[in-house]
């Protein structure tokens, strides 16, 4: 029969907590019919290694190289034969009902085209999860630090959501990516990941796109995940932020294109190497203190 919900794992060099994350995926007891999909990016872990000797019920995509997260991600779609498709990160743990929770969240309204959940750190405090489209106009704000001087104001917060009430469901521009439920339906509509974007702002492509589509993106905090967050990234910290700015100014590319946008591209384009050599720097010096 066909599977309720295929759940699709992109995982690089972070075997022990994808082992713990697949433990919490594949408790017995629960009402939906799974298929998981895990992407392995060439980790030199052993992570594919320990997915087919203790997880054997699970589909192993095991790449040569590191196709990145969009491209793994496809691929896991391409593969996918659920109604619906979930795009989860390795750093997580999934508690008993979640996903049933989630795929009924879903399902409430037919217009639902993703659904993001409320990620919990292993502080227990609620991690700030959603964000707004990035505009020209937010994220200079971001670049001039206006949004962390006023951090209530609606318009200088709008980028990072930063009035955001997390208890509350509400629809939303862009979940997180680390728990992304997509509908089979919108996926068909919408198509994949934008390879363009092999790391970062793929999801947010995905999700402006969806909106142009007519479907909605929502938030809700009945669902909750344990997030470890950056098991990945975190590995190549500085590559990353740069890599970062790439995929904001391919964003621009994308969606702001043509001579009546050249101006505000070029205001972008100067607002993100500012915000990244800003982070260049804190992390430069946070070393030479640490030194």
């Amino acid at each position: 029969m066909q599977p309720d919900l295929s759940i699709v794992i992109v995982n690089w060099n972070t075997r022990d907590m994808l082992r713990d994350a697949l433990n919490s995926l594949l408790q017995p007891g629960s009402d939906l019919r799974l298929q998981v999909i895990v992407v392995d990016n060439a980790s030199v872990d052993g992570s594919a290694a320990m997915v087919r000797s203790e997880f054997p019920m699970v589909k192993l995509v095991a790449n040569t190289g590191n196709a990145g997260y969009a491209e793994g991600n496809n691929q896991g779609m391409r593969v996918a034969e659920g109604r619906h498709t979930l795009l989860l990160n390795p750093d997580v743990v999934v508690p008993p009902g979640t996903l049933e929770g989630a795929v009924h969240a879903l399902e409430t309204d037919p217009k639902i085209g993703a659904l993001g959940c409320r990620l919990i750190g292993t502080d227990g405090e609620t991690q700030r999860s959603v964000r707004g489209f990035p505009t020209p106009g937010s994220i200079l704000w971001e670049a001039l630090g206006l949004s962390r001087l006023c951090p209530s104001s609606p318009v200088f917060g709008a980028y990072r959501m930063t009035t955001f009430d997390y208890s509350s469901q509400a629809d939303v521009d862009q979940p997180m990516g680390t728990f992304l439920l997509l509908r089979g339906e919108a996926v068909r509509q919408v198509g994949l990941l934008d390879e363009r974007f092999p790391i970062f702002f793929n999801e947010v492509d995905w999700c402006y796109r969806a909106k142009r589509g007519g479907w909605r993106i929502v938030y809700t905090p009945t669902v909750q995940i344990k997030h470890y967050g950056g098991a990945s990234t975190g590995q190549v910290a500085p590559a990353m932020a740069w890599e970062s700015r790439r995929g904001l100014l391919a964003y621009y590319r994308k969606h702001y294109g043509g001579l009546r946008y050249a101006p505000i591209r070029a205001l972008a384009t100067a607002a993100s190497w500012v915000q990244a050599w800003r982070l260049a720097a804190r992390r430069g010096a946070q070393r030479n203190h640490a030194a």
